[in-house]
């Protein structure tokens, strides 16, 4: 079965899509600063990542694709035009990437940059396209070696030319849209669409006179090097204070046995009811006890400079309980997983409680 994800980086619209089948699994346009978010995703679903692929050197963020590879062992590709360093795989058009019992066959289109490519599925029922094709736009075409009128003729030639059906997945978009489909884009792209004509085409794109990407000084370097950080840029530093892991919820969980053999021992903070802190599955040795409905007017009473672990029954509550005071700046915050009845369930041991 396919598995299909759109994430997002808000901070700079960068849509990322995981491709999976059969266990093995795709990320396209990775961005660095989201890495931890992917493996937590790949983890969660039992996904080997056999590859990253970037669509495009990216002058607005800098790839995962490095940080990818020494975490997870995948490899890196992208397109030999795009002239990146460290590719294990450098993409020529019509070369198929598969995962499963699925490909995504390479598409150059070139125009944006010189070495874009779009990918599309191995059925044509989607394709992503990264830069080349946004939902009613397209990429810039002023730096980079970008092309307006090689843009042009690959956006015809190689997506619009797909089935009315095919949705269009962009590698960015900046108002919140999602997904588009060929036949929309043929009607109504302001760029390509309708009776436009190559030189109205040009012309836009040669007026548009946009400022150039924040970061492009910083992220066109890193990319030639596939994400390969220097100087200032370091991945997001991860926690010492225990052996935690990221969830795709976007939190750091600790398991029963980890959390029994921290020391120094974190605060405990218990966000159950009273009746349940003393209740048949009872509660850890010096947790202390602040219902989830108290626990932002009572943060006070926690030490900042200490670690703390939250819990309740399951790991629901406790949950939202982490990112309640991960907000409130405390800087060392983990949620027990699964809650007491997973410590109950190891074995762990309570104050109070049936036996």
């Amino acid at each position: 079965m396919l598995i299909f994800r759109q994430l997002f980086d808000p901070a700079s619209s960068t849509y990322t899509y995981l491709l999976a089948d059969g266990g093995e699994a795709l990320l396209i346009d990775p961005v660095f600063e989201q890495v931890r978010r992917d493996a937590a995703l790949l983890r969660e679903l039992g996904l080997r990542l056999l590859a990253t692929v970037d669509t495009h050197v990216h002058a607005d963020h800098v790839s995962g694709a490095w940080l990818l590879k020494q975490r997870l062992g995948s490899r890196i590709a992208g397109a030999a035009a795009g002239g990146a360093e460290g590719l294990d795989w450098a993409l020529q058009h019509g070369e198929q990437l598969p995962f499963g019992q699925r490909y995504l066959a390479v598409r150059a289109t070139p125009g944006h940059t010189a070495g874009c490519i779009s990918l599309v599925l191995d059925d044509q029922s989607l394709a992503l396209t990264g830069d080349a094709l946004l939902i009613r736009g397209c990429g810039r075409t002023d730096f980079q070696q970008g092309n307006a009128a090689q843009l042009y003729r690959s956006v015809h030639e190689q997506l619009l030319s797909l089935p009315p059906t095919t949705l269009l997945y962009p590698g960015h978009d900046y108002r919140g849209l999602t997904v588009t489909s060929v036949a929309e884009e043929r009607a109504y792209n302001p760029r390509f669409g309708g009776a436009s004509s190559a030189a109205d085409f040009c012309g836009y794109m040669n007026a548009l006179g946009l400022p150039h990407p924040k970061r492009m000084d910083q992220a066109v370097p890193a990319n030639l090097r596939c994400g390969r950080p220097e100087g200032d840029l370091l991945p997001p530093a991860e926690p010492n204070w225990a052996p935690l892991t990221w969830a795709f919820a976007g939190l750091w969980e600790i398991q029963p046995q980890a959390l029994e053999e921290v020391q120094p021992a974190p605060q405990i903070v218990d966000v159950r009811q009273p009746d349940e802190f003393d209740g048949p599955l009872g509660h850890i040795a010096g947790a202390r006890l602040l219902p989830l409905e108290q626990l932002t007017r009572r943060v006070d009473e926690l030490q900042r400079e200490r670690p703390v672990v939250t819990v309740c029954r399951s790991g629901a509550r406790s949950a939202q309980a982490a990112l309640q005071l991960t907000q409130a700046g405390f800087p060392q915050v983990a949620n027990l997983a699964g809650g007491m009845l997973r410590w109950r369930a190891a074995g762990a041991p309570v104050v109070g409680g049936e036996s």
